[in-house]
C-alpha cells in the first residue's frame, strides 16, 4: 500500500469518526431541547434541533474542543413558533435558552 492510499484511508476514517461523533452530540442536544420543553410545559416542535454554529472553544480544563450551537422551536399556545437554543461544549451541555413566551393559566384555553 502506497502513502497516498494510506493517507486517503486515514482521512476517510477521520471524516466517518467526526460524522458519527456529531450525530451523538446532535442526539444529546435534541434530548436537552425536549427535556427543557417538558419541564417548562411547552410543546417541542418537529422533534428536532438544527445546527447553526460550529466554533473552536476551550473547555473548563483549558483544552480546545468544539462548541456547537443548535436551534429548536417550541410553542406555548399552539399558535406561535418560538425559538430556543442549545449550546454544546464538547459532549457537555453548556446552556439551554428559550425565547420569552406567555405563561397561560390552567383555566385558560389556547
Amino acid at each position: 500500500m502506497d502513502f497516498a492510499s494510506l493517507l486517503v484511508l486515514v482521512v476517510l476514517g477521520l471524516v466517518v469518526w467526526f460524522w458519527m461523533h456529531s450525530l451523538r452530540i446532535l442526539e444529546i442536544a435534541r434530548e436537552a431541547g425536549r427535556l427543557i420543553c417538558k419541564q417548562t410545559g411547552v410543546q417541542f416542535l418537529d422533534d428536532t434541533v438544527a445546527s447553526i454554529k460550529l466554533q473552536l472553544a476551550r473547555d473548563t480544563n483549558g483544552r480546545r474542543t468544539l462548541r456547537r450551537t443548535y436551534r429548536f422551536e417550541f410553542t406555548e399556545t399552539g399558535n406561535t413558533r418560538r425559538e430556543g437554543e442549545v449550546i454544546m461544549l464538547g459532549e457537555r451541555i453548556e446552556s439551554v435558552t428559550m425565547e420569552p413566551y406567555q405563561i397561560m393559566d390552567e383555566g385558560e384555553e389556547a
